[in-house]
C-alpha cells in the first residue's frame, strides 16, 4: 500500500468514526427534549421498569425504575400529551393531595 492510498484510507475511516460517534451521542432518548420549539412535561405512572427519565425518592439515576407503570416514576413526553395515555402530571403522593 503507498502513502497516498494509506493516507486517504486513514482519512476515511477517521470520518466513518467520528460520523458513528457523532450519531450514537446524538440518538441519546433524551435528546429531543432539548429541541427548540418542543414544550415538555413530566409525566408520571407510565414508563416502563428501566426505562424512567430521573431521579425520585426511592433512586438518584435515570433507569432505575423497579417495576412497570411505578405512580412516582416519571418520564419527559410533548406536553398535552399526558392526558391522551392515562399518565399522570404528579406523583402518586402529590396527586392525592
Amino acid at each position: 500500500m503507498n502513502g497516498t492510498k494509506l493516507a486517504s484510507t486513514t482519512a476515511i475511516a477517521t470520518v466513518v468514526a467520528f460520523g458513528a460517534a457523532a450519531l450514537t451521542t446524538t440518538a441519546h432518548a433524551g435528546d429531543w427534549t432539548k429541541v427548540k420549539g418542543i414544550k415538555t412535561e413530566k409525566v408520571y405512572g407510565i414508563s416502563k421498569a428501566g426505562k424512567n427519565d430521573c431521579a425520585t425518592k426511592s433512586h438518584q439515576c435515570a433507569g432505575e425504575a423497579k417495576v412497570d407503570n411505578d405512580p412516582n416514576e416519571w418520564i419527559f413526553l410533548p406536553a398535552g400529551v399526558s392526558a391522551k395515555i392515562g399518565g399522570s402530571l404528579k406523583p402518586a403522593a402529590a396527586a392525592t393531595m
